[in-house]
């Protein structure tokens, strides 16, 4: 797989002949061999991860999933009704006995009938309405998991965007790093031929460009990772990726505002509120075990040849109430009342715990966000410092006043602040995502992506009513 990259900004000649390219992420398009000509934008990346990303499609299916709960737990309400019928063949020999010469008298019948059982439950200790709530419960808990899934996807695929882009610049860098160090080293050694200097500039020249080699095979090994990951995440590889400029508008003003926010709109704290309304339902309907329970049953049967008498038929109706007081059954509904109040407890500690992960998130990329104006401008201010010493550290070794190993340690000076200018833009975007994720924001919606949304609502009222079938909304 090739790559290259087209850089927008300016490029430095040093004495030496060879070319200097300073490279910014605001200025870096990357670009793949055989890519189209039109440049692909964080948005088109976050699209394609919003329609074809595995974890995202998944979770979606496993609210589609939830949402069957609902019917499931409104069928407590409906009667259960069920048909039968029964065919055979009976043979009676009726034997005389004692002196009265009755000759022997064989009967067959061919007893038969069917009927209908409808049973219908009038109530059992509220355990269907709570039932229902907590299928309710569950599918809002599943939404809030999708909602959570779809931020981490998108962040991910900001942060894999950013990694190739970075990953390339610093390719670039060290590469042309890596040409500046072979030219030093030709001079280096044109200058020991003639006696200018020793064997030890050429020897510390030759390791300088060696270790260049190596950084810039690992930035190449550490860039197709990063184009792995992207693949990953958005489905595709990378083509002719923009730059990105970072989140202002959509970002809280103040550090309180963002916690205050996070604990409100984040999906990890309100799954985890309705994962405690769940478990607070589920000791009621535990308790419900312990109540009676009354129910009706109604009976049709029609029944022809019974009583081992040919021709007959009967129609036989009923209509049965019962009443059912459970007194005692071993202790096993106890425990597990007990055992749903200590889930119960359990889930609002991890709402605790969900909160105090959120909060740390939130001070965590507000604290990344609002330095990472500062770290640019040390860091462009550090890039022209190093570029001036360079500048000034080889044209003082051409007069004797610098040696080579001078000269070598301000070319890695420069090409670390460089670097380092690089990365701290790529931090700066992702941070300023990673806020918007951490407060619960981070969404297609609020980032301007236009497309479809996907509507976990549509399913739900689909299914949630239906009383029969075996086939999805899908067809399947």
């Amino acid at each position: 797989m090739r790559h290259r990259c087209e850089l927008k900004l300016g490029v430095f000649p040093s004495v030496t002949g060879a070319r200097l390219v300073f490279l910014s992420l605001a200025g870096l398009t990357f670009a793949m061999a055989g890519g189209g000509a039109g440049a692909e934008t964080i948005g088109d990346a976050l699209k394609k991860a919003y329609f074809n990303n595995p974890d995202i499609n998944q979770q979606r299916a496993a609210v589609r999933a939830s949402d069957e709960g609902v019917p499931k737990a409104r069928s407590g309400y409906l009667p259960n009704v069920s048909a039968n019928a029964d065919a055979g063949l009976q043979v009676l020999d009726l034997q005389s006995g004692g002196s009265t010469g009755a000759p022997p008298n064989t009967v067959s019948t061919r007893p038969r009938g069917y009927g209908l059982t409808v049973t219908q439950n009038l109530w059992n200790g509220n355990r269907t309405i709570n039932g229902l709530r907590q299928a309710e419960s569950s599918v809002m808990a599943a939404r809030e998991q999708l909602r959570f899934t779809e931020q981490s996807v998108l962040l991910d695929g900001v942060t894999h965007y950013m990694d190739v882009l970075r990953d390339t610049a610093i390719l670039s860098l060290d590469r042309n790093n890596t040409e500046v160090l072979s030219e030093q080293l030709r001079q280096t050694r044109d200058r020991f031929t003639v006696g200018e200097v020793t064997r030890t500039d050429v020897a510390q020249a030759e390791a300088s460009l060696a270790g260049a080699q190596a950084t810039a095979l690992t930035a190449q090994a550490n860039l197709q990772t990063s184009i792995a990951n992207y693949r990953q995440t958005i489905g595709e590889e990378p083509k002719n990726l923009s730059p990105v400029r970072p989140l202002t508008r959509p970002l809280p003003r103040t550090l309180a505002e963002g916690i205050s926010i996070a604990y409100v709109e984040h999906p990890g704290i309100t799954a985890a509120l309705h994962g405690v309304d769940v478990a607070a339902l589920n000791v009621k309907i535990n308790e419900g075990q312990l109540y009676p329970t009354l129910g009706v049953t109604g009976q049709l049967s029609q029944r022809y040849e019974f009583s081992n008498e040919p021709g007959t038929r009967g129609l036989t109706a009923s209509l049965v109430g019962q009443l059912t007081v459970p007194i005692y059954e071993g202790g096993a509904v106890y425990a597990g009342t007990r055992q749903a109040k200590e889930q119960l407890g359990q889930q609002e500690l991890a709402v605790d715990l969900q909160r105090n992960k959120v909060r740390a998130a939130v001070v965590s990329a507000w604290g990344a966000t609002q330095a990472s104006n500062g770290v640019i401008r040390s860091s462009k201010a550090q890039v022209a410092a190093a570029e001036v010493a360079l500048a000034g550290v080889r044209e003082e070794a051409k007069v004797g006043q610098r040696t080579t190993l001078d000269v070598l340690n301000a070319q890695q000076t420069l090409l670390n602040a460089r670097v380092g200018l690089v990365t701290a833009e790529h931090d700066q975007v992702v941070s300023s995502y990673a806020l918007l994720s951490a407060v619960g924001r981070l969404s297609t919606a609020n980032l301007g992506i236009a497309l479809a949304q996907y509507d976990p609502k549509v399913h739900f009222n689909q299914v949630k009513d239906k009383w029969f079938g075996l086939r999805t909304p899908d067809g399947r």
